[in-house]
């Protein structure tokens, strides 16, 4: 029977969720149990990791707004939910939907197969005690769950006396969640060794994550552009990265701002981060394809690197001494792999780490190399998984356009406080009066220096004023086919002055709209526009 799985006829998979779902359970599964995988690096997948909703791990230092953040997202307080100037969040909380509001404990939680917890059960009761699930009805809880954690602390003290390893919990939770968000006080920015530790746990999984610089109203400019380069100095040296991470700048909650200057750039910041959360449904079956994918190349070097040490065991005497030798030389066996089988270095676990966890191991009882299981793994990820792709898009095309909604999201979208409205483009909006006859007597006087004929400027006259704005040919071939109303190839005094704006909006920073706004259409052009 699982010979027959192994064949290369095409799988038929009636959704995604479905496909990864037995793609992992008849290939990637199989040699995962064969090679301890979940012994050294990560649990099995469980039916509720291929359909939970996507999900948001937010993590910090206490007092950095964590639960604030949340409160504000869903403008709704959540079960369970403390806030204060002291570590006041204990406990990892789960705020999710439900028809009920309440709040299930931990032990509770891991056994409730629906839900994506299952495998949290090996973290103990010290970590279960200290778990739990708020449950509520609100909005943008129907498109995306949040995950709250306790404050990171400092000092070697409060560190053991949590009694559970929580860098190793936050790991759990990082493999499969959809985005990661690291909180930082910008009026306190110390980063402790337990975050370092955090961080550095996170390092497999720098695509989710994004950072949020909060509370960064209650400092001058001055002040914010040093913390930030603090910021930036600080996570190069831990992430340890060449790319950037994306960091956020705000004051993420619904109180007046104390230092109201840099209003303008928290706004544009918040609605950068709000889009970045409400695009997590529509891409969240490609994260899980992403996740599986890496978790598979990691399970085909696992397979090799215990196949190997298996192959070296000597059958009768010396196991312990060559075991020693082994785990000593762990670093060689990985350079052997690697040139052997063409895997790239950064595919290899964490040496160290896996040193650790080769020490309480049976050498003997491990499997030897098995051909079979490893072209399972290949077949999948040669074929299957470029025709899940297509499915992916496929499921993207006929979904309806799927978003986060509700709460601080709906705020944004529309009315007079939408972001960007009465600016640039769209300064004039809700006025009566045509916004661009402000300025027209200034374009008036320019217009009638250029020897109109017959009221209209040809093309080559008015390339000639507007080239002094010195923006880029592309720039002011777009801002030509807007002014143009009645695509004529010439513009007259009205056509002119419009150009002219939207130069001038151009050149305030803002964007040009795609099609021309109707309060930006010339009063005498309304209804009459051409359709070309």
């Amino acid at each position: 029977m699982f010979r027959k799985s192994m064949k290369k006829d095409p799988e038929l998979f009636q959704n995604v969720s479905e496909g990864l779902r037995r793609l992992y359970r008849t290939k990637l599964f199989p040699l995962e149990d064969t090679y301890r995988f979940h012994d050294f690096h990560s649990p099995a997948l469980e039916d509720a990791d291929f359909d939970n909703k996507p999900m948001v791990l937010l993590v910090g230092q206490y007092s950095t707004g964590k639960t604030t953040f949340i409160r504000h997202l869903m403008e709704q307080d959540f079960p369970g939910m403390r806030i204060g100037p002291e570590p006041t969040t204990d406990s990892f909380i789960a705020v999710m939907h439900g028809d009920q509001e309440g709040v299930i404990p931990g032990n509770a939680l891991v056994v409730d197969p629906k839900k994506p917890f299952r495998k949290l059960n090996a973290f103990g009761n010290a970590f279960l005690n200290r778990f739990m699930c708020a449950q509520m009805p609100n909005a943008v809880l129907e498109s995306i769950s949040i995950i709250d954690t306790p404050g990171i602390l400092s000092g070697e003290k409060q560190r053991l006396s949590r009694g559970y390893d929580f860098a190793a919990v936050l790991e759990w939770f990082a493999e499969r969640v959809d985005r990661i968000i690291l909180l930082f006080d910008a009026h306190k920015l110390d980063i402790s060794d337990e975050f370092s530790e955090v961080i550095r746990a996170l390092k497999n999984h720098e695509d989710k994550m994004r950072v949020v610089l909060n509370k960064a109203d209650q400092i001058s400019t001055q002040q914010l552009m040093r913390v930030y380069g603090a910021l930036m100095w600080s996570l190069g040296k831990i992430v340890n990265t060449p790319e950037v991470v994306r960091v956020y700048i705000g004051s993420f909650w619904a109180q007046p701002l104390l230092v109201p200057d840099n209003r303008k750039l928290f706004e544009a910041e918040e609605q950068d981060l709000f889009l970045d959360i409400q695009s997590l449904p529509r891409n969240a079956a490609l994260r899980k394809l992403n996740d599986l994918i890496k978790r598979a190349r990691l399970a085909k070097v696992q397979a090799y690197i215990i196949s190997s040490l298996k192959k070296e065991m000597p059958s009768v005497f010396g196991k312990d001494s060559k075991k020693k030798e082994l785990i000593s030389n762990l670093g060689e066996i990985y350079h052997k792999i690697e040139k052997e089988q063409q895997i790239s270095p950064g595919d290899f676990p964490n040496l160290t780490k896996m040193q650790d966890l080769l020490n309480g191991q049976d050498f003997t009882k491990f499997a030897p190399l098995k051909p079979k299981l490893l072209e399972a793994v290949e077949d999948m990820l040669a074929n299957d998984i470029a025709r899940l792709m297509a499915l992916v898009r496929q499921e993207e095309a006929t979904m309806p356009s799927q978003c986060v909604q509700g709460g601080a999201f709906e705020g944004t979208m529309s009315g007079p406080f939408g972001h960007g409205y009465g600016e640039g483009a769209s300064e004039g909006i809700d006025e009566m009066e045509w916004v661009v006859g402000r300025d027209k007597p200034t374009y008036d006087e320019i217009f009638y220096t250029l020897s109109p004929i017959n009221g209209k400027v040809s093309g080559a006259a008015a390339k000639k004023e507007m080239l002094k704005s010195k923006l880029p040919n592309t720039v002011l071939g777009k801002i030509w086919k807007l002014a143009d109303v009645d695509k004529d190839g010439y513009l007259d005094e009205d056509e002119f002055a419009l150009a002219n704006h939207l130069i001038k909006v151009k050149l305030e920073g803002h964007e040009l709209p795609a099609e021309l706004p109707k309060h930006l259409i010339p009063p005498l052009k309304r209804g009459t526009e051409s359709e070309d």
